[in-house]
């Protein structure tokens, strides 16, 4: 059976609004969530992802109020992240209507919350999301990666919103997620995001040959053809994407147009 490979845009939520950055800084607003939402369920997108960039405490309210909108006018499925630090936090954004959570700083510093969330809830429901930077300096315990300059390099998991790194390879983390229950991992790398140059296919070509869960890649789309790259090198199960969307670049038909076009199994 071929699986249909899915286009996933993505929602950065910062009180209650949608905004977008370059490089993770200087962000701007881009509309109403469940508004922008509603608009890519008409055009046929796979799933939507809203993360809480700021997602401190004290904007929990916020964002569940906005998966209950999204929830009660949506016919899609819902993936909800960004300061989700307890059963509890997972509980609540599932029971507003989200059908997955994704969990990223938190898991790093307590792995457990990956494995107790699968066992509670369901290993499909749980995705590990993974912010990456190239690393340079060397590293007996890393994964080398070769990049398309013919340079080496490893990538190491970043948190905190890319301003924390942690020494963890990425690569040994996308194995140790996949053990703990996580069932899909969103992987975006720092170098990319928000430059339209496309996505970093070494990092996401690695994690997809390492893990045996499906990958989301993310950071960096610009043209049509970049989603077609995301696919057939960086052998990515989803591509997911935000300005070129929420700006008006490109429609999610237009993209799974272009992509049947090229031989990439869409849903249409």
């Amino acid at each position: 059976m071929v699986l249909t490979r899915r286009i996933i845009p993505c929602l950065d939520l910062k009180d209650g609004r949608v905004v977008k950055g370059t490089n993770f800084l200087q962000l701007r607003d881009a509309g109403d969530p469940v508004e922008l939402a509603g608009r890519y369920n008409e055009q046929g997108a796979d799933e939507v992802v809203f993360l809480d960039i700021t997602a401190s405490k004290e904007k929990r309210g916020i964002i569940i109020e906005v998966i209950k909108r999204a929830a009660d006018e949506l016919f899609l499925p819902l993936t909800v992240g960004g300061g989700i630090r307890t059963l509890d936090d997972i509980q609540q954004i599932l029971r507003a209507g989200a059908d997955k959570v994704s969990v990223n700083t938190s898991a790093v510093h307590d792995p457990s919350i990956i494995t107790r969330g699968a066992d509670s809830f369901g290993t499909q429901c749980m995705v590990c999301a993974m912010d990456v930077r190239r690393n340079f300096t060397p590293n007996d315990k890393a994964t080398p990666v070769l990049l398309p300059d013919g340079r080496t390099c490893w990538y190491e998991i970043v948190i905190y919103g890319g301003s924390k790194p942690t020494g963890i390879d990425a690569i040994t983390w996308a194995k140790a997620v996949e053990e703990r229950g996580a069932g899909e991992i969103l992987l975006t790398s720092m170098e990319t995001d928000g430059t339209k140059q496309g996505f970093d296919i070494a990092i996401t070509a690695a994690i997809s040959d390492a893990a045996g869960i499906p990958v989301i890649a993310s950071g960096g789309v610009g043209t049509l053809e970049h989603f077609y790259d995301g696919f057939a090198a960086g052998k990515a199960d989803a591509c997911l994407a935000a300005s070129v969307f929420h700006y008006g670049e490109f429609t999610v038909k237009e993209v799974k147009e272009y992509l049947r076009g090229r031989g990439i199994p869409v849903r249409l």
